[in-house]
């Protein structure tokens, strides 16, 4: 059924999780510019506003602002400099965060064309659940999955197995 509708799995076990613990009444600010999620959660029923693309490591004020009760930020955080503060200045009661895990087989995204398409951090499970943790979040539920290429190498095998994404409710304490 996904296949067909969606590019990956990333977008099908993200739409899963996201429909497991947030109803689609509950308004969403999801962190980033409208991307194909963002259309997926709307075409899903989700009422969803994103960012506009200010730089949210210096820029808190659309967080700080934003009235509705659940913030997503789907491939995000890995992009800031200092997401503790950004997860601090959220004022809503519900996050739903997913984050590429970092893999001791390959090294930190960069790309060489773009300086935005850059991972500054690529977490570990527990470094991400301790920064919740310390921002004032309870992880409610995690869940992780594989990213398989359809390569031949070490690498392909290696990511046949080994959890790629990373993706945690969590609630305001």
């Amino acid at each position: 059924m996904y296949e067909k509708t969606f590019p990956n799995k990333r977008f099908k076990h993200t739409l899963e999780f996201l429909k497991k613990h947030i109803n689609t009444s509950e308004p969403i600010l999801d962190l980033g510019v409208k991307n194909p999620f963002s259309d997926i959660m709307i075409s899903e029923g989700y009422s969803v506003e994103n960012t506009t693309g200010e730089d949210l490591d210096e820029d808190h004020s659309t967080i700080k602002n934003a009235s509705e009760k659940v913030v997503t930020a789907f491939e995000i955080f890995e992009h800031l400099l200092s997401p503790y503060e950004v997860l601090k200045s959220i004022k809503a009661d519900k996050l739903v965060i997913s984050i590429p895990l970092r893999l001791w087989f390959s090294p930190a995204y960069r790309s060489k064309t773009d300086m935005w398409d850059r991972h500054y951090h690529e977490f570990e499970d527990w470094q991400l659940d301790w920064l919740l943790e310390k921002t004032g979040w309870s992880i409610k539920a995690r869940d992780k999955w594989t990213n398989p290429v359809k390569k031949i190498g070490l690498r392909p095998l290696l990511r046949q197995f080994t959890p790629r994404y990373y993706i945690v409710y969590a609630e305001r304490v």
